[in-house]
């Protein structure tokens, strides 16, 4: 089990990775540092195994697979994810893998919205994507992290060991928001700096088809993990419609004592019990939610159990003699 792992998902890299590795190896010495390579077609793979990461592939491409496969491979006490672009700056790493080992933090958001992104990144699509995602998780499910997307984060085990990886792309960031929101694990926020990517290296995500998947993640979260809210809605919606198309049907009836728009009638009572319908589906899921997160708690129990095994495990083996002279 390592102290601190550094992980670094990657793919086609090798302008930064090199400065990435040795950046952590200075603000967290002894950390042991997993370079995932995604694919490349550059030599990001030997740069970083030649700077003294360890290199990793994982063939299915993107980065929610990419941390799938980091996070059941790997046991530390704390976990660092960095993207391997050099727009995160490294000094701010030892605060942020304290607040894991001691202020027993279950995930720490390395805030870029706070300080400089906005005047760094060039893209004003992603500025106003990420403002409309902050806003709308906040809002929905109740939290104050106060940036989303951000790929710089430190974990604890049992966040890391608990967290069912659904995402294949970089809606995964999201996902990680969400998740922790809804079964109120401890998150810390870290104002980091942020600089833009250097000249020549460019960014794999892509503002539009990216943005869309983010949006649908949030839309997909949001009815699993709050259903009574989210039929709610649906429902009230519903309602609203069949109310808005009877009352001329009805107006009509109590003036002449006729329904002249039967058609309109029947279709204003299948929406109208379509809405009950959704209501009571919401409170049955509800019920569903409700039970999924008492059993969290007792896996999560589970876990703990395993890292403290794992924590004497490790110590215990480096009290041990290694049987030199």
């Amino acid at each position: 089990m390592d102290e601190i792992a550094v992980l670094i998902p990657c793919y086609n890299e090798e302008q930064t990775i090199g400065k990435v590795i040795r950046d952590c190896q200075r603000y967290l010495p002894g950390s042991r540092i997993y370079v995932y390579d995604n694919n490349s077609t550059d030599r990001t793979a030997a740069i970083a195994r030649q700077a003294g990461a360890i290199v990793r592939r994982e063939q299915q491409q993107g980065k929610g697979n990419v941390i799938r496969r980091m996070f059941r491979e790997i046991d530390a006490r704390v976990y660092l994810m960095v993207d391997g672009d050099d727009t995160y700056p490294a000094e701010y790493a030892p605060d942020m893998v304290k607040q894991v080992l001691e202020n027993q933090a279950d995930m720490v958001v390395g805030d870029r919205l706070s300080s400089t992104y906005f005047t760094e990144n060039k893209r004003p699509f992603h500025n106003f994507g990420n403002r409309l995602v902050r806003g709308s998780i906040n809002a929905l499910f109740g939290c104050q992290i106060r940036d989303m997307m951000t790929g710089y984060r430190a974990f604890s085990y049992p966040f890391v060991k608990t967290f069912p990886v659904l995402s294949k792309g970089f809606e995964i960031e999201t996902e990680m928001s969400i998740h922790a929101a809804q079964y109120h694990m401890q998150v810390e926020n870290v104002i980091i700096e942020y600089r833009d990517r250097p000249a020549g290296s460019e960014s794999k995500l892509d503002t539009y088809s990216d943005g869309r998947k983010v949006l649908m993640t949030i839309l997909r979260l949001f009815r699993n993990y709050r259903p009574f809210f989210f039929f709610t809605i649906v429902s009230l919606i519903l309602a609203a419609a069949a109310g808005l198309f009877f009352l001329p049907v009805l107006t009509t009836y109590l003036r002449t004592g006729l329904v002249p728009r039967f058609p309109t009638l029947i279709v204003c009572v299948f929406v109208a019990l379509a809405a009950i319908q959704c209501f009571f589906t919401g409170l049955l899921l509800d019920t569903i939610v409700q039970r999924e997160r008492r059993d969290f708690e007792m896996r999560l129990i589970d876990t703990w159990k395993d890292y403290r095994r794992l924590c004497q495990k490790r110590d215990s083996d480096s009290d041990e003699p290694d049987g030199r002279l």
